[in-house]
């Protein structure tokens, strides 16, 4: 089946992680993703609650160097930190600005490293 509306555009990123549960619950506590798994070693996630179509494979998580950084939108900055924290994420570059707005990164625990921003 063709798509030309998605020809050339990213479709999908792909996570490793150690502990598939682990991140299921990490992500859906912070953000708000819902999943669907496919056995126990992998659950994907969609745009409708992540913004893009993705997923979390059982391994080890990727090194951070030469590794994409993958960005999420926040309304309140200040508020998704805490959720991190709470979820026993760690803040691995603390809030800083840049033209446009602030964000941080941080590893959820799993080893993997987003950033979020916002205005």
């Amino acid at each position: 089946m063709s798509n030309p509306a998605v020809h050339h555009q990213i479709n999908y990123v792909e996570f490793t992680t150690p502990d598939v549960a682990r991140a299921k619950r990490f992500y859906n506590s912070v953000f708000g993703w819902s999943f669907q798994d496919y056995g126990a070693d992998y659950a994907s996630f969609n745009s409708e609650t992540a913004g893009l179509n993705g997923g979390f494979m059982r391994g080890e998580a990727q090194p951070a160097k030469g590794v994409p950084l993958v960005v999420i939108y926040s309304k309140d900055l200040s508020a998704t930190e805490a959720a991190v924290k709470a979820a026993g994420g760690g803040i691995a570059v603390p809030t800083f600005e840049f033209p446009g707005g602030r964000r941080f990164h941080f590893n959820d625990g799993l080893g993997n490293v987003l950033a979020v921003w916002s205005e």
